[in-house]
């Protein structure tokens, strides 16, 4: 009987078998590292990208927040313009009024009335004076109805009074003074440029 002896051959077998097995291993690890490498920079990529939009758009919200409060800066200066061109055409308009009042006073108060105090807040009118009669209030009160300046006359009272030794009727009466309508900007400057053309 011959005996053949295999151990050798085996011994080589498993270590070639051995050494296919690490140098896969090897180059699985080596896969994988290169993998993950390639990952992570297209990953670095990626955030660099998304890094400069991101500061890009901060950039955009800084010039838009810039521009945000000049245009609130223009629209409280614009307010506060606005506010000085009422006061001033309401100042314009009050002073007329003022000669208006005065004038029509002098109008509709008839004979026999003297007026003692005119007092103004606003539109209202607050007047104290004395009447020779009880009729000439009343007269002085259709007056005011009548007056295209003047409105509304409301009687405070009357009452009898001794003045340098005379009977008179002191009285009380408040009455409304009529706004001048203010001419609107458009209609003005036609009638401007109307006239221009003349």
């Amino acid at each position: 009987m011959i005996r053949i002896n295999l151990l050798p051959h085996r011994e080589q077998a498993k270590k070639a078998r051995r050494t296919q097995f690490y140098s896969l291993l090897a180059m699985v690890v080596v896969l994988g590292g290169v993998i993950v490498l390639m990952g992570y920079t297209v990953i670095q990529g990626y955030i660099s990208n998304q890094e400069s939009k991101n500061e890009m758009l901060r950039k955009e919200i800084a010039s838009l927040d810039k521009d945000i409060a000049e245009i609130n800066k223009l629209k409280e200066q614009t307010a506060a313009l606005l506010a000085r061109k009422n006061v001033i055409e309401s100042l314009q308009r009050d002073r007329s009024e003022t000669v208006y009042l005065l004038s029509e006073l002098v109008k509709q108060v008839p004979e026999g009335i003297y007026l003692q105090s005119v007092k103004q807040a606003g539109v209202n009118i607050n007047v104290v004076g004395y009447a020779q009669s009880n009729a000439r209030v009343s007269t002085l009160m259709r007056n005011i109805e009548g007056s295209p300046w003047l409105e509304r006359p409301k009687l405070g009272g009357i009452t009898a009074k001794m003045v340098n030794n005379r009977r008179l009727n002191e009285f009380k009466l408040s009455f409304a003074l009529k706004r001048a309508k203010v001419e609107e900007p458009a209609k003005s400057a036609a009638a401007g440029g109307k006239g221009a053309k003349k």
